[in-house]
């Protein structure tokens, strides 16, 4: 059984994995990163809908009283999200993009210690300056920050956004189901991305042209199915599925696994090599993270299990 959760954690996080160098060929294509944003949410949302409404339909029912959280948790927790890291992406690459994101569960931590002034370890603090020290590493503050600097203010906005989906998560109790909120939050952000997507202007004829960047070359359309059923409905699936046959803390820290697949997955299909203190700074950085989270999940009352952002929507407070 715990064999079994392992194998699809990981499964999930090599799905996740494939957002940012799918959406990467979407943008080479021609697409707006929004317009990209868009069709994943779109695409993804009424897929998972239809396959819930035939196999689990009880999941899509969300209580009145839920309304108004559902609606904030798309807008936040996966329009917010996904809008701002695939801007992000195209400004840095996707594996430092992903590392930044992983400063969430060091946000997690001080809104539980100074808003909600909930007592926590001292091992939280540390983990939160060591991710800050390894994050350091990886803009390498010593030359100036040697990235993008509004690439960093959108990963850094993105994380925010992670942070937030993680308090609104801690809101919510076992009368929604993870898979419904995430089916319906997917179908939100669609809907709220429209009056910036403008699908009626997309260019649709790219669908059917091929993008190629650091020599390979993918359909676009095919990139297009890859990042709606493998990057995202087989990842929420796979995630929450994950969740319910392993503990908070043993599926967060496999979640991790995001990161270094992500960076591979960008390195093998868009040649986007971290340099060394990338690498170093990132295994600093999802250390930190990890001890921070290990630390905040002890706590009774605290905001939930900290997990991988892309994989976030899967580990609800529920367990799922």
């Amino acid at each position: 059984m715990r064999k079994t959760g392992l194998a699809i954690a990981v499964t999930s996080a090599w799905c996740f994995a494939f957002s940012g160098p799918m959406a990467k060929f979407l943008g080479a294509a021609g697409l707006a990163p929004i317009e990209a944003v868009w069709i994943r949410m779109t695409g993804a949302g009424l897929l998972l809908v239809a396959v819930l409404a035939v196999f689990r339909p009880r999941a899509l029912r969300i209580p009145k009283d839920r309304l108004l959280f559902t609606a904030a948790y798309g807008l936040i927790a996966i329009a917010a999200v996904q809008a701002l890291f695939f801007q992000a992406i195209t400004r840095l690459p996707v594996g430092v993009t992903l590392l930044i994101e992983y400063t969430a569960p060091v946000m997690v931590v001080l809104w539980v210690r100074f808003v909600r002034r909930i007592r926590v370890p001292r091992s939280a603090y540390l983990g939160a300056v060591v991710a800050v020290v390894g994050l350091g590493i990886v803009v390498e503050v010593w030359q100036g920050l040697r990235l993008d600097g509004v690439g960093l203010l959108l990963a850094f906005a993105a994380a925010g956004c992670c942070a937030g989906y993680f308090l609104l998560s801690d809101a919510f109790g076992d009368d929604v189901d993870p898979l419904g909120l995430i089916a319906w939050g997917l179908v939100g952000s669609a809907v709220v991305l429209v009056p910036l997507s403008r699908p009626w202007n997309i260019d649709w004829a790219v669908l059917s042209r091929t993008a190629t960047l650091d020599g390979t070359t993918l359909p676009v359309a095919g990139a297009a199915l890859w990042l709606i059923l493998v990057a995202t409905v087989l990842g929420y699936i796979t995630g929450v599925t994950a969740v319910r046959r392993l503990s908070a803390a043993v599926g967060s820290t496999v979640a991790t696994l995001e990161v270094i697949a992500g960076a591979i997955v960008a390195w093998v299909l868009v040649g986007e090599a971290l340099g060394g203190f990338q690498i170093v700074g990132g295994l600093i950085v999802i250390g930190g993270a990890l001890l921070a989270q290990t630390a905040t999940a002890r706590l009774p009352h605290a905001d939930g299990p900290v997990v991988a952002p892309e994989a976030q929507p899967a580990m609800l407070k529920a367990e799922a």
